[in-house]
């Protein structure tokens, strides 16, 4: 899928003056939304199968766009942007930090304020770590990176036995989700449909494999402010990581939403719009 060929999809973009743009970028051309005016904001999704920028932050795009000039892409492997076969390409956390940088470095548009969900949240922090000159202020939500040992490990295996299947699409989604989210159908169609590209599906099994982390001394390097976002019912990215980050992160502050799992910015978008604008206030933090 090249373009957002559902009519649907592109009456909401449209209802909402969103744009959809490629550039080439570290060699793969790039599929991002914009949006908005203001300051930058870049929201980087995560790498659950059929995750994209449209898929996972379409219910805050609006509201952040009264505030914000939003930058929402897709990294590599996903959505609308190029997928190199896994011969050819290397899927690592190093890469797709690569790629953001060069993607921020063409926009030349830093320091940006940047959120980022689970993978996106370790390639947030690979950025802070890598080029903090490229960013204001950074918000990990859900975010991977930290290693944590997961007192039940049965709710990955929602990942590891995804089978490109729609029922398995929604077993991955209500693993992801907590409690009170009711799965959106169209969503879960739309997510299905991504991963029917047999390109997505070879980048899919090479990047659930790949290695997330960075060593604690290296996350305790950061010195940027970071917001640390939590849901108080996730099960991938739980909450002794996000107090992980807390005390590694000197200047960072947490903020945990109740009733929420893996995927704040769709289960409570709301608050989490809310949140997340206050911490990018210059009046604030």
């Amino acid at each position: 899928m090249n373009e957002y060929t559902h009519p649907d999809i592109a009456a909401e973009l449209a209802a909402i003056g969103a744009q959809s743009h490629y550039v080439e970028v570290d060699g793969i051309r790039t599929h991002y939304i914009e949006v908005g005016t203001g300051p930058l904001l870049v929201l980087v999704h995560g790498g659950g199968a059929g995750a994209d920028s449209w898929g996972n932050w379409k219910s805050c795009l609006p509201a952040y766009a009264k505030n914000f000039r939003v930058i929402a892409p897709d990294m590599p492997g996903f959505g609308r942007t190029g997928k190199p076969d896994p011969s050819q390409y290397d899927y690592s956390q190093e890469s797709r930090n690569r790629h953001l940088i060069a993607l921020l470095e063409k926009l030349g548009a830093g320091p940006v304020n940047i959120i980022g969900n689970s993978m996106g949240g370790a390639t947030a922090l690979g950025i802070a770590i890598e080029r903090p000159d490229l960013i204001n202020k950074m918000v990990l939500m859900g975010s991977a990176g930290l290693a944590i040992a997961n007192p039940d490990p049965s709710y990955m295996q929602a990942f590891s036995s995804y089978d490109y299947t729609r029922e398995a699409m929604r077993v991955l989604m209500k693993a992801l989700a907590g409690p009170r989210y009711v799965i959106d159908e169209e969503l879960l169609n739309y997510r299905h449909e991504l991963m029917q590209d047999p390109a997505a599906q070879k980048a899919i099994d090479v990047i659930r494999r790949s290695k997330i982390t960075y060593f604690k001394d290296v996350i305790s390097s950061i010195k940027l402010p970071t917001l640390v976002v939590g849901g108080k019912e996730d099960q991938v990215a739980i909450l002794a990581r996000t107090y992980g980050y807390l005390e590694l992160i000197e200047n960072s502050w947490g903020f945990v939403l109740p009733h929420v799992g893996h995927w704040a910015m769709m289960e409570a978008p709301k608050e989490f719009v809310s949140i997340t604008t206050a911490f990018f206030s210059k009046d604030l933090f």
